[in-house]
Order: C-alpha cells, then structure tokens, then sequence
C-alpha cells in the first residue's frame, strides 16, 4: 500500500476540526487531538508503512494530542523527531521539553500529553515494542528522555529517512524489510544500543545511510568542479577508504556513480525541448565534464548514439 495523506485543505472548513480528529486521531493514531482555541487549526500528515515500522511525517498548528487509558492499543515505542518548532511530553510523571532537530521517545502503553507550543514540522516512528527494545540496552529508561540535535545517529536518522522514505512503498518486500532494519539499526544506536546490536548497525543501518547521505550529496553537487572522494570524504566525517567501501558493497565505484549520474543529467538536458537551443557542449559543461570529447565518447558507449542523435530523434518523437 502507498503512503497515505491526510490534509484540512481536503475537509470542508465547517467539519474540519472534528472530521480530522476522529479520523487521523482517534482511529489512526489513538489519540485525542485538541487544537489550541483561537487559533486557525491547519494539519498536513503523510502516513506509511515499513515492516514492523509506522512512519508519519507533517506538520500541524498549535495542539494538545492526549493518549487516553480508552485509547491505548499496544506498548509500542514511538520516536518523536521535532525538526522545527517545539513541544513539551508528558508521561510516567514526568516532562520534557524539546525542539529543533530534538528528538523524544514515548511508550504507547501508558497515557501521556504532548502538546505543539508552536506550528511543528515533525516525524513519528512508531516501533513494535519487542523488536527495538531487544536491541536497547534499556528500553525503559529511553522514554522521555531527549536526544540532542547533535546525537550522530540521530542525524544519520534523519538524513535517511528524508532520502530513503519517499519511495520506499514502490519497493519490493525484501528491500522494505532491509531499509526497517537499518531504521531500527539507527534509533537503537540513538538511544543506547547493546553491544551485539551496535556491533550489527554499524556493519549495517549506519553504513546504509552513510552510502545514502554520500549519493544525494554527490548528485547535488555532481557539476562541481571540487567534487571528488576526498572532498565527500572530509564533508561527510570518514576517510575516502571508507567511502570506497560503501560503494564496492554494492559493486561499483565511486567514480562509475559519478559518471553514469553525470551522463543521466545531460542526457535529461539534451531530450528537453527547453533547452533546444542550448549548445551540446554547453550541456556537457553544466553536467560537470571538463572535456568535450571523453564526454561525447562516454555518452555514446552509454547510450547507443550521440548526443547529437538523441536531440534529434527527441525532436522527432516529442514534435518539439
């Protein structure tokens, strides 16, 4: 199943507030969701699924979100991620204050408040109880108690999920359950890992996101002229050994990547008919080739033709 998105825009303005309450509140989170009075009440929440992981992404107004005694359902654990504004948890007795970047962890099992002191932009990872705590070295002392926005792990959290999450649901099974494991790898490390489970997610959850974090990195910047393995490699916090290992894992080469993503792009260039009048050389330049003949010979051994040959056919199938 896709992701599901829940938005007021979509409700009538008349039942906005209680439509979106029973629904996404009651139903789909279990909790009761109570907007701050006298203010325009506004939520856009994005929901999927991974195996043994629920994740919910968005941003809401101002509100109070109470887990009732009625509405408690399981122990699962749930990971709050603030990525901007703030909000206060109450729980066991307890409160705790965090915000941007800050990170909290509640259990399902018992009531609690959280309330949005300003507009938030947030994640939720909810986890099955059993599965993540196995790999904690104390599960219960993880509840309320914030992470910093400097906590590594929390950041390479944070980082795969923006990269990783979106098209997961298009995925097969097998690579669902793999990105769930480097998920609960992550937040294990977080929190405080045992020491078998931080030997496996180094090995595995971090090496992943990692490789995720060097890939977006590289192809946001794969026209610039100081992009190499040692820049990434001082940017990014580990040797360019290291990186040469991440992407062997996958049978290639860093430099392969940097190439077949620099000729996608000019490829892209050269069949938009927006960019007709653009000069070839030009295009190979803005792809991040510095010399226009390895540029021409190592398009037409990826694609069949040159590049002069994919523009017109481009215009003749596309009637530019």
């Amino acid at each position: 199943m896709g992701p599901l998105r829940i938005t007021t825009a979509d409700l009538p303005p008349a039942q906005r507030v209680e439509h979106f309450r029973e629904i996404f509140g009651r139903r789909l989170f279990r909790i009761e969701m109570e907007p701050e009075p006298g203010v325009e009440f506004d939520a856009d929440i994005t929901l999927q699924a991974l195996p043994g992981l629920r994740i919910s992404t968005g941003s809401h107004s101002p509100m109070r979100n109470r887990l009732t005694s009625e509405l408690i359902d399981s122990d699962d654990l749930t990971l709050i991620i603030m990525q901007s504004g703030a909000g206060t948890v109450k729980q066991q007795g307890r409160e705790a204050t965090v915000s941007d970047g800050q990170a909290i962890v509640t259990a399902n099992d018992q009531p609690a408040t959280a309330t949005g002191h300003s507009r938030v932009q947030l994640t939720n990872l909810r986890f099955a109880r059993k599965r993540l705590a196995a790999q904690l070295a104390n599960a219960d002392a993880s509840v309320l108690r914030p992470l910093s926005r400097d906590n590594q792990a929390l950041r390479l959290l944070t980082s795969y999920l923006g990269i990783a999450a979106g098209e997961l649901w298009r995925s097969p099974q097998n690579l669902q359950q793999a990105a769930a494991d480097h998920v609960h790898d992550l937040v294990a490390l977080a929190l405080g890992a045992t020491r078998d489970a931080a030997e496996i997610a180094r090995g595995r959850g971090v090496r992943a996101a990692r490789l995720h974090a060097i890939k977006a990195d590289t192809v946001a910047h794969i026209a610039a002229s100081w992009l190499s393995i040692d820049a990434l490699a001082a940017r990014h916090g580990v040797s360019p050994r290291y990186i040469r290992s991440l992407f062997q894992s996958e049978e290639t080469t860093f430099t392969d990547f940097v190439l077949h993503q620099r000729l996608a792009r000019a490829h892209a260039s050269l069949v938009d008919p927006r960019l007709g009048a653009r000069l070839i050389s030009t295009i190979a330049f803005e792809a991040g080739f510095g010399d226009l003949s390895y540029f021409n010979h190592r398009f037409r051994q990826r694609y069949g033709a040159t590049p002069s040959d994919i523009r017109a056919a481009a215009r003749i199938e596309g009637d530019w």
